[in-house]
This record gives C-alpha cells, sequence and structure tokens, in this order.
C-alpha cells in the first residue's frame, strides 16, 4: 500500500475514532462524548458565533471521516467511530455556562439519553457518513432544547 494511503487511512481512523478513544472495550460512546466534554472546557470561552463554526466545521469533518472510516471498516456506523457523539455534546452545551457545573451534567446525561433513545427522526437511515453524524446531532440539539427548558424552570423558580 503506497505510503500516502496508510497516512491518509490512519488520519481518517483518528479523527473517526477521536483519536482512538472509539477503541474503549466498552461504552466508546460515553467515552466520545466524554472527550467532546473535554474538548467543551477549552471552547466554551469563545463567542456564540465562534463556538458554532467550530462545532459546524468539526460536523463536516465528521461527515467526511465518518464516510470514509465506514469504507475502511466494512460496516455501517461501527461503534468505533465517536467524532459524532463529540460534536454531538458540543451541541448540547452550546453556551451553557461552565460558572454551575449541574446544567454541564444534566446536558450530558440528555445527550446520552438521546443519542442511545435515538428518538424520531434520529436521521441514521441518511446516507454514509451523514447517517452516523446526523442523529447525534439531532440527540444534541433535543438535549440543548431540553436543557435549555430546564433552565428557563428554575430560573422562574
Amino acid at each position: 500500500m503506497p505510503l500516502g494511503l496508510v497516512i491518509r487511512n490512519h488520519l481518517v481512523m483518528g479523527l473517526a475514532t477521536g483519536g482512538g478513544v472509539g477503541y474503549m472495550p466498552f461504552a466508546p460512546g460515553t467515552f466520545g462524548s466524554l472527550l467532546g466534554l473535554v474538548l467543551y472546557v477549552g471552547l466554551a470561552a469563545l463567542p456564540f458565533t465562534a463556538y458554532g463554526a467550530v462545532v459546524a466545521v468539526m460536523g463536516l469533518i465528521g461527515v467526511w471521516a465518518s464516510t470514509e472510516a465506514e469504507q475502511l471498516l466494512g460496516q455501517k456506523d461501527a461503534s468505533i467511530i465517536v467524532i459524532d457523539e463529540v460534536v454531538g455534546i458540543l451541541l448540547a452545551l452550546w453556551s451553557v455556562s461552565l460558572d454551575r457545573y449541574i446544567p454541564v451534567v444534566l446536558g450530558f446525561g440528555l445527550f446520552r439519553l438521546f443519542d442511545i433513545m435515538k428518538p424520531w427522526p434520529a436521521l441514521e437511515r441518511l446516507p454514509q457518513g451523514w447517517g452516523v453524524m446526523m442523529d447525534d446531532v439531532f440527540a444534541g440539539v433535543m438535549a440543548q432544547g431540553v436543557l435549555r427548558v430546564l433552565i428557563w424552570l428554575a430560573l422562574m423558580r
């Protein structure tokens, strides 16, 4: 195999597996979400639109890497692909303050719940990497919505 192809395949798998986090022998999706949480801590101080731009770029990279990883693995949405969890948790926590840990923990839990439940329309039937990414994007958006309602209700007391 040519060296360029070997390097490309390692890049694809590195991105798709969250730097290897997806190879965890148990709960790779949860560990991928934890990786996203670590990234969130580093990105949370960004302005609203800059944060959104970073997550959007990560999402597009995730579509590409997931598509390529599925072809390399010969498997649809393999459990080692966790870039979708990384992007999903970043969406779930978008503009949630790091000042208080309870909303962050709630956002994490809600995202994992929606990611596991895959409520309609989970969008995983979309082709290639779009299906891999969009079900977690949807779970992140749902978690963000429920979290915002819970925060609003807590503030109304």
